[in-house]
């Protein structure tokens, strides 16, 4: 494959996993937690690195794991005590984030892991860093391991399609049933985190923020069934993907933030001219009356 295949079908792969995540990420109004997993699994990458040395390797994504996951419990627990759901996300990742910060700051020195590096990525570098997959050959490690988180987020949605499709929408009638509301939340944060880490060393912070939240908007402007809104989701976030790399080309300018800035333009688009909740819509409705 090309050096620009292996950016986009990376890219996309970002995009497609994001955007099924995204989904229930919105349907549980949980939008913010994007944000805030994705800028807090910095410090479990850098304590990954200084109890390693090493920049890559999987237990870059068990330290992002640990760190999603210890963000979704501080901000339960602060909002269990009576703190303000999106006060206690705010005040978690912001603090985790800054002292990921400063740990890069301070104990990092000159390895290839900064700041710039963590908001913004650089997935241009995707195609040099190649692993040897018997029978494939040569493929760039940040694409295999998308393509892994990819089948684990696919696996876990339709192996617990109805538990995700209740304890989304109603989670007192899921705990009323006997489905483990506590644990579904957790094993979800976890995927959350999986796929977070998984695209954060090749896309950065800001675009995985983007391909959570915002093809998964766009996708619930369409529709009101979860399954066509998974794949419109998916559709957007490679779609933004695709789209954002060429606009990137033309203007000659970051990729992963153009990339964020196609999501933006496609949720736009669905909010403009979605048959049922688009404003163009609610207007031509308006003016037959």
């Amino acid at each position: 494959m090309s050096y620009t295949g292996w950016i986009l079908l990376t890219a996309s792969l970002v995009g497609l996993s994001c955007g099924l995540m995204g989904v229930f990420l919105i349907l549980r109004r949980m939008a913010m937690m994007a944000d805030a997993i994705s800028h807090s699994v910095l410090i479990g990458i850098v304590s990954a690195y200084l109890i390693t040395r090493e920049l890559s390797g999987w237990h870059m994504m068990v330290g992002g794991i640990i760190a999603g996951l210890l963000t979704a419990v501080l901000v339960q627990w602060f909002n269990s005590r009576g703190v303000q759901q999106d006060a206690s996300i705010g005040v978690v990742f912001t603090t985790l984030f800054a002292i990921g910060v400063i740990m890069i700051a301070t104990q990092v020195g000159n390895a290839h892991l900064d700041v710039k590096h963590a908001l913004m990525g650089e997935i241009t570098f995707v195609p040099w860093d190649l692993i040897q997959l018997p029978g494939f050959g040569a493929i760039p490690e940040a694409t295999l391991i998308l393509m892994i988180v990819l089948i684990i987020v696919v696996v876990a949605i339709l192996a617990f399609y109805k538990e995700w499709k209740i304890t989304s929408f109603d989670p007192l009638l899921a705990a009323s049933i006997g489905i483990p509301v506590a644990l579904m939340h957790y094993l979800f944060m976890s995927l959350i985190s999986i796929t977070t880490v998984a695209a954060f060393d090749a896309v950065g912070a800001i675009m995985v923020v983007a391909m959570l939240i915002t093809p998964a908007a766009a996708a619930y402007l369409w529709t009101d069934r979860l399954s066509i809104m998974l794949v419109l989701s998916g559709t957007f976030g490679v779609i933004s993907a695709i789209g954002g790399y060429y606009i990137a080309v033309l203007l000659d300018t970051s990729i992963s933030g153009s990339m964020a800035f196609a999501t933006g333009i496609v949720f736009m688009i669905s909010f403009l001219c979605s048959p049922k909740h688009g404003v163009l819509a609610q207007r031509f409705r308006t003016a037959k009356m």
